[in-house]
């Protein structure tokens, strides 16, 4: 039996992209479609709606979200009290907004992710640098991507830096008198490192995390090129929130 899909924010370039990936996948069906700036009342035969108060009751498994930080909450939480199971690519969610959204999907029994990088390699990354810095402790970490992205530092190098927190003896790295001549070009500080984001034309997203130690240096970097590097991720999303019974945060808890 397929699974019936939504996708908020099909217009975007993200959204776009997810569709096509879903119409492509003979175990997923498109349910419906939504966007403020939609202009068509159909796609292909699937409805278009542009509020989503319009699918209160509507028939569908999963809600595949590509929106933007501003909508990314009340989107997910919709979602979760109408018994659609949440995946999001959009990013910008506060810490306190994610456990909220946990609690909720608890309470619906419902699956979910919250992902801020779909891409594979991009888990990896992760995971290899959390791995990298127990051992490398002096670090930083830079992000890069198009000049249309609204939220920085991304929500991945947010979540590369929660993951090599929990692991990572902490310490305040730069020296005891640093001082900024010019304000931020040091970056943002997390947990006594450092995060820097750059937004230019042409970028899709980037990054990498740059360990130094005496005598030796280590960079872990991963590009993606194309949107549909994230859509195996997405692909895996959907066909894993139906089998679960909360939401998790990074696409890592499916794999």
């Amino acid at each position: 039996m397929s699974i019936k899909v939504i996708i908020a924010g099909f217009k975007g370039k993200m959204g776009a992209t997810a569709l096509d990936m879903v119409k492509g996948d003979k175990d997923l069906e498109l349910a419906a479609l939504l966007d403020p700036f939609a202009e068509e009342e159909e796609l292909d035969g699937v409805p278009v709606f542009k509020d989503k108060e319009q699918l209160v009751g509507f028939a569908a498994d999963v809600w595949v979200d590509f929106t933007m930080p501003k909508v990314a909450y009340d989107n997910t939480h919709f979602a979760l009290e109408n018994g659609f199971a949440p995946v999001v690519g959009t990013t910008g969610f506060t810490e306190k907004q994610i456990e909220d959204l946990i609690a909720l999907s608890q309470q619906k029994a419902l699956g979910g992710l919250i992902a801020p990088n779909f891409a594979i390699g991009a888990i990896l990354l992760m995971e290899f640098a959390a791995k990298a810095s127990k051992y490398f402790p002096d670090l930083e970490i830079i992000e890069l991507h198009h000049d249309k992205k609204k939220d920085a530092p991304s929500g991945t190098a947010l979540k590369t830096a929660e993951l090599i927190r929990d692991v990572r003896q902490f310490k305040k790295q730069g020296a005891e008198d640093e001082a900024e001549s010019l304000a931020g070009a040091r970056g943002a500080e997390f947990d006594g490192f450092r995060i820097h984001s750059v937004r230019l034309p042409g970028l899709v997203a980037h990054q990498e995390v740059i360990f130094g130690a005496q005598g030796e240096g280590l960079t872990i970097r991963h590009d993606s090129y194309d949107r549909i590097s994230f859509m195996s991720g997405v692909n895996i999303g959907i066909k894993e929130v139906v089998k679960r019974h909360q939401l998790v945060y990074g696409l890592e808890h499916l794999l």
